[in-house]
C-alpha cells in the first residue's frame, strides 16, 4: 500500500478504523507526510485543523483535497460543532493529533475527548525525544481512563547525525505512541515489528 505519512500513522488508520471517518488536528501539507491523504483518497470523511494559514494555497489547489480544512486554534475549537456541520457522527475512525508542542498537542486530545467525541483508533505525537516533560506515559493514563489501550508503541524516526569526530551517529527519535479502543481486537506492539508485518 503507498503511503503518505511520515511514519504510516494513514496505514494504521486505513487498517484498524472500522468508521471511514477522520479529524485531523495538525494538518500541515495537503499530501507530503500527510496523515489523512491516503484516507480521503479513498474516500473517507473528515475534517483537518491547521494553524498555518501559510499553506491555504496548496491545499486550496490541492486536486484531491476537498474535504473541510478549519484555519483555527485547535485549543479553542469546538469539534463537535464541526462533526454537526459535516454531518458526522461524534464516534468516527481516526484521531490525528500532531501540532506543536506536546502540551498543547496533549490539550488538543483532552478537548476532543471531553467533547465526547470517541475514534477507533488515535496517533498521538509526543516528541519525547527533545522534551523535558514526556507526554507519553501522560496521555496514555488519560485514555486509558476513556476506553483506550496501547496499540503501537515507541513510534520512532531515524535521526542521522555526527559525532565531533565525524563519525556518523544513528539515533531513534521516539515520537508517537497510537492508540485503540479496548474493544477492538489488537495486541500491542512495538514499532518497529508493527512496520515489519505492515511492509
Amino acid at each position: 500500500m503507498k503511503w503518505y505519512s511520515q511514519l504510516k500513522q494513514d496505514v494504521f488508520a486505513f487498517e484498524n478504523a472500522k468508521t471511514k471517518s477522520y479529524i485531523e488536528i495538525g494538518a500541515w501539507k495537503p499530501e507530503k507526510y500527510s496523515n489523512t491523504y491516503l484516507l480521503e483518497s479513498n474516500g473517507w470523511r473528515g475534517f483537518s485543523l491547521e494553524l498555518d494559514t501559510g499553506k491555504i494555497p496548496e491545499w486550496k489547489d490541492h486536486p484531491v483535497r476537498k474535504n473541510r480544512v478549519y484555519w483555527t486554534n485547535a485549543l479553542e475549537f469546538d469539534y463537535k460543532k464541526a462533526l454537526e456541520e459535516q454531518g458526522m457522527d461524534t464516534h468516527i475512525g481516526y484521531l490525528s493529533v500532531d501540532i506543536e508542542p506536546p502540551q498543547n498537542t496533549f490539550a488538543a486530545l483532552k478537548r476532543v475527548i471531553e467533547q465526547g467525541i470517541t475514534a477507533d483508533c488515535i496517533t498521538f505525537e509526543h516528541d519525547k525525544y527533545r522534551n523535558d516533560v514526556d507526554y507519553d506515559p501522560i496521555a496514555t493514563d488519560f485514555l486509558s481512563q476513556h476506553g483506550y489501550k496501547v496499540a503501537v508503541r515507541d513510534v520512532f524516526r531515524y535521526k542521522r547525525n555526527r559525532d565531533e569526530n565525524g563519525t556518523k551517529i544513528i539515533n531513534k527519535c521516539y515520537m508517537e505512541t497510537w492508540y485503540i479502543r479496548n474493544d477492538i481486537d489488537f495486541i500491542e506492539t512495538d514499532y518497529e515489528t508493527w512496520v515489519s508485518e505492515n511492509k
